[in-house]
């Protein structure tokens, strides 16, 4: 498919739009590029304004190694201005949208698109993520003096996790914030610039997603103080620190619940849905955890309260829990109210601050205005890449399916990236994260089965546009068959596990990523997709990377030959089960 090359081109990169943000009433240049291979008579942009369609024609901007440039002008006459291109050669035409481009009629739906809104923060958009789950990293001498909950089911380090049945989220290892503040010269040596932590609020789980107050820190991770040591010390090493916040429900013994229990007439009562037996509505069926009712005239005040006053403590932006269902219950959805009414307090307080919302599935249509900067793209990224390079020889469990992974081949893993990039637009994608695994998920190298195609997933989670978060212990090689029993506590009394290839690999592709724009803001051109290997190019006005990737060790043969990538400054290269693990960079001459 080296003919990838010779299509018609555009996104939302600075080698084709002059800016992706621009207030209403402005003019944006943006730029087609095609190959005269395969020449074309006309460019017209055509963009949607109130809801009607009108065309401009685009002009030559220029001709050069290959390519004519083309260049139009938008006007961004709504707040999320929509455009595509109509090429023209001969007597016949094809649209160019986000998703690729058709010799049929699409929909509006994939277009480009140019917001009057601000982008997520720069230091948000440049970042290699990191997160942990406090219970499971590290614990500090302290945790040793602090009484163990009367919930907990205590373990020892070396435990495996539970990860079925009751006990599972009662399982207590005591990982605390001084513990995590003592290595994160770990963090620094794999490159980590945000360290993001699942809750740090008092509750009665080890996961902390039932928080009983949002006012301060659990005492058992060592209260306000050690949160205050590790912020600091994150940030005196130019790391920033992300909060976890539920807007969607609280825990039942939540201060808030407790007093909507105890009074009626309260105004806490509100925040909740009663029946008029006085039970309560549970996220999914989860009585522990009471759904928040965000049509109550306070419960919006008591979140910008919150938002604030973890901001103004020290962090430096949000994830917010189960996003997707914020605001959202049967004929009500004022989810896009709740994560502006988030991102204005947040912002108010910290301009730059970051607001990720977490969203299991299909994200579109939630990140198109000024509420979330982004997402944690588990359909555009995750699961692509997790039916690609899944372990042949042996069923693999998924993540929120009522079924295992099937198998893909590179066709249909880079079609539902192109799909989900589309629908997402080209600036929440480029802000969104790009997730191997989380706390949530299975385990990558369970997943994939070998540290080879471990290491070819790394690969495409740092070289494709989005933020590569790394979940704690990937970069050694944990495993774990779903969310639970991912949550394995880190190595630190086994030295010999942080010097594996794997975590080498992660060091090396978060150095590269800082180091080599591309990688961070470069376009997108796919070169070569097949069954089994899949090359593309991000392209910056300063230099152009080739990324080729294979699960079965090929390597794309004769891909180095074409012309077209002469001009390549840097070769990332993936290499999956036959050829070993490999993961590799070098110049092309």
């Amino acid at each position: 498919m080296d003919q990838l090359l010779h299509e018609p081109h555009h996104d939302g990169s600075p080698l084709y739009v002059e800016s992706e943000s621009s207030p209403l009433g402005s003019r944006v240049a943006v730029l087609v590029r095609t190959s005269t291979a395969e020449p074309v008579d006309a460019v017209w942009l055509r963009t949607v304004e109130d809801g009607e369609p009108f065309f401009a024609a685009c002009e030559v901007d220029r001709t050069e190694g290959g390519a004519t440039w083309w260049r139009g002008s938008v006007t961004v006459h709504n707040p999320v201005q929509r455009y595509r291109f109509m090429v023209v050669a001969g007597d016949s035409f094809r649209w160019l949208n986000q998703a690729g481009v058709f010799d049929r009629d699409v929909t509006d739906a994939h277009d480009f698109r140019i917001t009057a809104y601000e982008p997520a923060p720069e230091w948000g958009r440049d970042a290699v993520v990191y997160q942990i789950f406090p219970d499971r990293f590290a614990r500090s001498a302290a945790a040793d003096d602090r009484p163990i909950p009367d919930w907990a089911v205590p373990a020892q380090w070396e435990d495996p996790p539970i990860h079925e049945g009751p006990h599972t989220p009662l399982q207590f290892y005591g990982g605390d914030l001084d513990g995590i503040t003592e290595h994160l010269n770990h963090l620094v040596d794999l490159g980590v610039d945000v360290v993001y932590l699942t809750p740090v609020f008092p509750a009665q789980s080890n996961h902390r997603y039932n928080a009983s107050t949002f006012d301060a820190v659990d005492p058992l991770l060592g209260g306000d103080a050690a949160y205050r040591r590790l912020i600091d010390a994150a940030h005196e090493r130019g790391m920033r620190v992300l909060g976890d916040l539920t807007s969607n429900h609280t825990g039942d013994t939540h201060e808030w619940f407790l007093a909507a229990r105890a009074d009626d007439e309260s105004p806490e009562r509100s925040f909740y849905f009663f029946g008029a037996d006085g039970s309560h509505e549970g996220w999914k069926g989860y009585e522990t955890l009471p759904k928040l009712d965000h049509l109550a005239p306070d419960l919006g005040e008591r979140f910008r309260a919150v938002v604030t006053r973890w901001l103004e403590f020290g962090i430096d932006g949000w994830r917010v829990d189960v996003a997707n269902m914020t605001g959202r219950r049967i004929d009500v959805d004022v989810a896009h109210e709740v994560a502006r009414e988030i991102r204005r307090a947040a912002t108010a307080v910290r301009p730059d601050a970051l607001v990720v919302a977490e969203h299991g599935h299909d994200a579109t249509g939630d990140l198109d205005g000024d509420g979330w900067h982004a997402t944690m793209n588990y359909y555009g990224f995750s699961f692509p890449i997790w039916e690609w390079l899944r372990d042949p020889k042996r069923p693999v469990p998924s993540f929120g399916l009522p079924v295992g992974i099937p198998r893909r081949d590179g066709i249909a893993a880079v079609t539902a990236m192109r799909e989900f990039t589309a629908s997402f637009g080209w600036r929440a994608t480029a802000s969104s994260w790009n997730i191997l695994g989380s706390h949530d998920s299975p385990r990558i190298r369970t997943t994939t089965g070998s540290a080879a195609l471990h290491q070819v997933a790394a690969v495409l989670q740092f070289a494709l546009p989005g933020v590569p978060m790394v979940f704690a212990g990937d970069e050694l090689g944990l495993e774990g068959v779903n969310g639970e029993d991912s949550r394995r506590t880190m190595p630190w009394d086994h030295p010999r596990a942080f010097t594996s290839r794997t975590s080498a690999v992660y060091a090396d592709l978060a150095r590269l990523r800082r180091a080599h724009p591309a990688l961070r803001r470069g376009s997108l051109r796919w070169v070569r997709i097949d069954t089994d290997d899949i090359a593309f190019l991000r392209e910056h006005h300063d230099e152009t990377v080739l990324v080729i990737v294979s699960r079965n060790g090929a390597g794309a043969p004769g891909l180095l030959d074409l012309p077209e990538l002469a001009g390549a400054q840097l070769l990332l290269l993936g290499i999956g089960e036959e050829a070993g693990p490999h993961a590799r960079v070098w110049q092309i001459s």
